[in-house]
């Protein structure tokens, strides 16, 4: 939390910020959307918050949304999905990195919403996206599958939107 940069241009509310590094939002099982453009920061201050959960003694786990599908297939076919989506339910913190990056396939958005209802009310759930929520619908599959998970997400979540240029640009070398 203290390499978060704040200048300007980023529009990132420090007290907002802070407010989630104490992690009450996860004592009160709330969800945190993270949006913004390719390099904005989304995983660094995902990634912080992760850090600031286990710090007070809360488990996080990370994973891109392309990993946990393919986690959930596998675990399908091998006959542990049911073990692995209770392991999913468990963690206090999941960070979904790269949220609906590209369109689901009915069988992949059926297994985020199991994943999304099963942590409802449940445990917090981080979604780093480069997509506004106006726009998930498009990428969930069906309108009626669309509407069952951003109903469990956006409606109980706290949103952090990132402006500015890619900080890896900004980070990068210089000749």
């Amino acid at each position: 939390m203290e390499n978060i940069e704040y200048i300007a241009e980023r529009h990132l509310d420090r007290k907002q910020i802070l407010r989630l590094a104490s992690c009450s939002y996860i004592q009160e099982t709330r969800n945190v959307i993270i949006l913004g453009a390719t390099g904005a920061g989304k995983t660094f201050l995902a990634c912080s918050l992760g850090v600031a959960a286990n710090r007070n003694f809360y488990a996080a786990r990370y994973l891109r949304l392309s990993d946990l599908l393919v986690e959930i297939a596998v675990a399908r076919r091998d006959g542990t999905h049911r073990e692995y989506m209770k392991q999913l339910k468990k963690v206090k913190l999941l960070i979904l990195d790269e949220w609906l990056l590209y369109p689901l396939k009915e069988a992949e958005a059926r297994d985020v919403l199991e994943l999304v209802e099963a942590r409802n009310k449940v445990a917090s759930t981080i979604f780093c996206s480069q997509y506004d929520t106006s726009e998930w619908h498009e990428n969930l599959y069906d309108p009626t599958l669309a509407d069952a998970i951003c109903d469990r997400i956006i409606y109980n979540a706290y949103t952090v939107q990132i402006e500015g240029e890619s900080m890896r640009k900004r980070m990068g070398m210089t000749e």
